[in-house]
């Protein structure tokens, strides 16, 4: 990586302009040329360096304001057999397996579920436990976002943060 591949990967971080040419944007703004700026996003891509492109949408602004983890209890089932089914669902978007500490913490599996309230959210879960035969669950509304970021950013020098 040089100079070049620093500063793009920097401008990249902010993500791309929503524009017709969002690279040709970029380019402009570094002073290159979007061939160049298209090249080096290949080469950057190929070699691992930028591993994917994807969008991040901000949810609130959107009106998602519900946000919840649910901890189910899978007691008696294998929780894979859960866990592919919960996995499948659309508005699941995250689905995780635990180990339980018995009789403490007998939660093995944890869905993440947004929604526009509260309530849409309880009923979408209510609605999953039914399909699914489980009973025993914790749905647990997130109260506070504190990050919303990637985990490194790039320096001029080149080192991360």
């Amino acid at each position: 990586m040089d100079r070049g591949d620093r500063e793009l990967l920097a401008a990249l971080e902010d993500g791309l302009p929503l524009v017709p040419e969002p690279f040709g944007e970029i380019a402009q703004r570094l002073g290159r040329t979007g061939e160049d700026v298209l090249e080096r996003v290949r080469r950057l891509t190929e070699t691992g360096i930028i591993r994917r492109f994807r969008a991040r949408i901000n949810q609130r602004q959107l009106g998602i304001t519900a946000n919840a983890l649910v901890a189910w209890d899978c007691t008696g089932t294998p929780p894979e057999d859960i866990g592919s089914r919960l996995a499948s669902y659309p508005f699941v978007t995250h689905c995780y397996e635990r180990k339980p500490i018995p009789g403490r913490w007998d939660y093995s599996l944890y869905t993440v579920h947004h929604g526009y309230s509260q309530s849409d959210v309880e009923e979408e879960v209510r609605q999953l436990a039914e399909r699914i035969g489980v009973s025993r669950y914790l749905i647990l509304f997130s109260s506070e976002e504190y990050k919303r970021v990637p985990n490194v950013r790039v320096r001029e020098n080149g080192g991360g943060i």
